[in-house]
């Protein structure tokens, strides 16, 4: 018998098609180790002998690993098949230690696509674990866990903050600062001129006044709009057509980045719900009975595609949209810090139509195949070309110009159309004969009105998941798979909020990017991140160590922690101008995970806490059907409102309220908070049933879809102190 581990229990299934009963395939769930918490500031490093790393079985996960230690014992060979990258090298590793393998020589199965081909294709060329990967992985982790760590207790201590980061901080950074272009933002007025001209009442805009070109905005005074009204003539001359073809090229297969920008614009996903749908994707959807993987390996910054998959596919478009509509893979712009370890994110089998896929997939599901399908398509197809006319009236040195536009060929965006994906489209707008005539032979026109209308400049947009994830990519902050958990780590830490699709900074947030600017200007640096980033490639490419990238920086660090432990002023308490009772100090306003409560000052000596008297809300028109008592609207520890009687505790009747219909525009919260990424995975018990986050009075914890059939349950693993970090 032979063990394939994979990460996630969705992919058992899946590849279970593809080998003989001579196989048993089980997951890991995750990452199985992570690090300590003891030692020197509870790091888990011991940073005076070379950052040496001390490791323990994640809580949670101790059932698993013991369940895979007894099959391994029975089996003759063992595969690690976690996902193709530095994070699943890392795993990989985690797993060969945890089970007594040589990480060196155990066999490494790395496939960029769940299918019977590359499945196999693995399985007889297996490799090793990657230690470079492992290495610059390792670094990594340790960076954030002295960042988090330290920083965390920083803020906590001097301005109540909940956490700090390598990644999150910056991010927040770049939020914070659009937010202050916004508030110091002053509307400008501006005046729009446009014209209708001859009978058939052909409306222009003005362009320019003896060659030079309007910009946009640049009329700003009624006197300048009334002196241009002054001078207008009222017959104008008709220019000679111009007649010119205008092109518009496809954009690159995705990435990750651009997958999650793509999806927020057009069907308003967060990236943390795009991650997790692709993710779903790219593991197998059942489908008739079996499982079936649609799309590649999702974390990816490389926008070219295998070679073979290009065959198959030029192919394709040649058979569909005809002979001249193949034009070559766009790879577009090179950018920086591209590791280019995967192909883009793309269909598997392009005979499985998004028309096929919206019978079995679900809404979101079927947006993002789609989504997918059509961009890899259109990636590879000609240009759309418009014929486009220009008609131009000029008098007195001012021209106003219109266009008239009408398609010559799709090219590119007849994919997205097959696909039921509208694109922006060109008004098709024909010119009357009589003013072709016009313009043919030089004639005149008569300006029927001119029209004026102020306006005034708008703020900057604000930032959105899209937003973030493009300007993340841009500066070289973090990498593909920490785009969409950044920006959820933010919103549960309140230091933004996501209102109505846009991301908003609180004052939490505002503080905590003050005070890491003035005291760690080089942690706050974008190009310092970025700087790190190209390190860390480094020791994955084998060319340096971690040794010296974890010195050069704690050395730095810590010299910059020490300063900000004395200089940081620290915030106090808003006292409520209260005694305590107990005690008799003064009564503070402290913060807590549920918001604002009043307690002693002299905490811990004194743990008083004041209970708030709250006025009783009734529930109009009802009373308890259990004991006749009036209903009343009562709220949970955990902020949840729900009604309950009023004869409270001598009768427990409660009921819950309805929640609000979903309109298909907001997101289960619980699924945003999920810390493992294990929401929308199999029931590894039952494999009918899909995990989802659930709440009991004792915390957040993961379960069956299926309940109550099936009653597996599991603990979030992620501990306190990790989540202060990224």
């Amino acid at each position: 018998m032979k063990l394939v581990i994979v990460e996630s229990p969705n992919k058992i299934r899946t590849i279970n098609q593809f080998l003989g009963d001579n196989y048993k395939v089980m997951a890991s769930v995750g990452h199985v180790r992570d690090l300590a918490t003891k030692g020197k500031g509870g790091l888990g490093v011991d940073v005076d002998h070379d950052f040496e790393a001390t490791y323990k079985i994640i809580p949670g996960k101790t059932k698993i690993v013991k369940e895979i230690k007894n099959e391994v014992k029975k089996c003759d060979e063992v595969y690690l098949a976690t996902d193709p990258d530095r994070e699943g090298e890392a795993i990989a590793w985690h797993l060969a230690v945890v089970l007594g393998l040589d990480p060196l020589k155990v066999k490494r199965l790395s496939f960029n696509a769940i299918t019977s081909k590359e499945v196999k294709k693995a399985i007889e060329n297996p490799g090793h674990i990657n230690m470079d990967l492992v290495a610059s992985q390792e670094t990594r982790r340790i960076l954030d866990r002295i960042i988090g760590f330290d920083l965390s207790g920083l803020l906590k201590n001097k301005i109540k903050t909940k956490s700090a980061g390598r990644v999150q901080s910056v991010t927040l950074k770049m939020i914070v600062e659009h937010q202050k272009d916004i508030d110091a933002f002053v509307p400008k007025e501006y005046w729009d001129i446009s014209g209708e001209f001859g009978q058939e009442k052909i409306v222009a805009p003005l362009y320019s006044k003896n060659n030079v070109i309007y910009k946009p905005n640049s009329i700003d005074s009624k006197d300048e709009v009334d002196q241009i009204l002054k001078e207008l003539p009222k017959e104008f001359n008709v220019l000679p057509l111009v007649f010119s073809k205008r092109t518009s090229s496809s954009r690159p297969a995705f990435t990750t980045s651009s997958l999650e920008q793509e999806a927020y614009t057009r069907f308003k996903y967060s990236a943390r719900l795009t991650s997790s749908i692709a993710q779903r994707l790219f593991e197998g959807i059942e489908i008739h009975g079996s499982f079936k993987a649609l799309i590649t390996y999702i974390r990816t910054d490389s926008t070219r595609l295998a070679p073979d998959f290009v065959d198959v596919a030029s192919q394709y478009i040649v058979d569909k949209y005809g002979p001249d509509s193949y034009n070559g893979v766009n790879l577009g712009k090179k950018k920086n810090l591209v590791q280019d370890a995967h192909e883009a994110i793309r269909p598997v089998d392009l005979t499985f139509t998004p028309a096929i896929a919206k019978k079995t997939l679900n809404k979101e599901m079927y947006n993002v195949y789609r989504l997918i399908y059509a961009r890899t398509i259109a990636s590879m197809m000609k240009p759309k070309i418009d014929n486009v006319t220009t008609l131009k009236f000029e008098g007195n040195g001012y021209i106003f110009k219109t266009e008239a536009v009408k398609n010559e060929a799709k090219g590119y965006t007849a994919a997205y159309e097959d696909c039921g994906i509208k694109m922006v489209k060109a008004k098709t707008v024909e010119l009357p004969d009589s003013i072709i005539k016009l313009a043919e032979s030089k004639g005149k026109i008569v300006a029927q009105k001119i029209d004026t209308e102020k306006k005034s400049t708008n703020p900057p947009d604000k930032y959105n998941d899209g937003s973030v994830v493009r300007l993340m990519e841009e500066k070289g902050i973090g990498r593909p798979s920490t785009y969409a958990s950044t920006i959820s780590t933010l919103v549960a830490r309140e230091y933004i909020t996501s209102i109505k699709h846009t991301l908003n900074p609180t004052d939490s947030g505002k503080l905590v990017v003050e005070k890491l600017e003035e005291f760690f200007p080089d942690l706050m640096s974008y190009s310092y991140t970025s700087e790190m980033e190209s390190d860390l490639e480094k020791i994955k490419d084998g060319d340096s160590s971690k040794q010296v990238l974890l010195r050069e920086f704690y050395t730095e660090f810590m010299k910059q922690l020490e300063i900000a432990k004395k200089n940081m002023e620290k915030i106090k308490d808003e006292e409520t101008g209260e005694m305590c009772p107990v005690c008799g100090s003064p009564l503070v306003i402290k913060h807590g995970r549920y918001g604002k409560f009043v307690a002693c000052s002299n905490y811990p000596t004194c743990n008083y806490i004041k209970k708030e008297k709250k006025e009783i809300e009734y529930v109009e028109g009802r009373e308890c059907p259990k004991c006749g008592h009036k209903l009343v609207y009562r709220t949970s520890r955990r902020g949840e409102r729900f009604i309950g009687c009023s004869n409270y505790p001598k009768c427990k009747y409660t009921e819950g309220l309805n929640k609000p219909k979903d309109d298909g525009k907001s997101e289960d919260k619980l699924a945003d908070m999920d810390p493992d990424g294990l929401v929308g995975t199999t029931c590894p018990k039952c494999g009918k049933g899909t995990l989802v986050l659930k709440k009991s009075r004792f915390g957040v914890f993961y379960g069956c879809s299926n309940y109550p059939k099936c009653r597996y349950t599991q603990k979030v693993s992620t501990q306190k102190k990790k989540n202060e970090e990224d």
